[in-house]
């Protein structure tokens, strides 16, 4: 009833659709043409093969998890579910880009990334919720496939995608203090999408990147604690903001 009443309403106002739609259209039309003959920034930008600059990224990442064989049994009849949640992080870094051809380049973006994972247990019993926090330093090393649109006036969109190898950077002592055993390293895989910006000085990029973590976090010593046990894997699901300055 709810879909019927809706497509009623758009038939109604039909006409005022169009007509927005319309407007948008020639908007769109009219922004292509101006593009064709604005004053290009930087002109000469994409033709040199290394350049440098920075990035700031903003993330918020969970983790996922399997649970074990042994969550099923009588050992665990208490415990109702461990339940991620999304924290929130940044990460500094520099990038190195190589252009291979004038749609294609290859990117090193090494930087340091500061991450809180959050893990809730719920129990059937009277034992309150538990809250676990992980907190990591890591320093990644992302090796990344750039491959642009062609340019229009000073603008071009890319997709970019490749693998993330990472390590811990924490002390030894921060890992000891952690309640379930977690791996110092990683391993995911990025894709995502941004636009190049060219200003007179500069070029700047927003862009948007999904991770997911290919390696098994949870180490033998994790399956083995209080809250590890119930758990088979955990895997990394990073979404993360960039913004790219060369």
């Amino acid at each position: 009833m709810q879909n019927t009443h809706i497509w009623n309403k758009l038939y109604i106002h039909r006409y005022k659709v169009i007509f927005v739609l319309s407007l948008l259209i020639c908007a769109t039309t009219g922004y292509g043409q101006k593009t064709r003959w604005v004053q290009k920034n930087n002109p000469n930008y994409d033709d040199k093969k290394l350049t440098y600059g920075f990035l700031i990224g903003l993330h918020s990442s969970t983790y996922q998890l399997k649970y074990s064989d042994s969550f099923v049994t009588p050992d665990f009849d208490t415990v109702h579910s461990v339940v991620p949640a999304w924290s929130a992080g940044f990460s500094l870094g520099f990038i190195v880009n190589y252009r291979l051809d004038d749609q294609l380049d290859i990117r090193l973006t090494p930087k340091v990334g500061f991450y809180e994972h959050r893990l809730s247990y719920i129990y059937t019993d009277d034992t309150p919720r538990e809250d676990i926090l992980v907190e990591s330093t890591m320093v990644e090393l992302p090796i990344l496939l750039k491959y642009k649109s062609q340019r229009r006036g000073n603008i071009r969109m890319y997709m970019i995608g490749g693998v993330v190898p990472s390590i811990e950077a924490s002390g030894k002592k921060k890992t000891e203090e952690r309640q379930i055993g977690i791996n110092s390293s990683n391993l995911s895989i990025d894709a995502g999408f941004g636009f190049d910006l060219y200003y007179p000085l500069f070029k700047f990029s927003p862009e948007i990147r999904f991770s997911r973590g290919l390696v098994n976090l949870l180490n033998d010593n994790g399956t083995t604690d209080k809250y590890g046990a119930p758990l088979k894997r955990i895997n990394t699901n990073t979404i993360t903001l960039y913004f790219l300055f060369q």
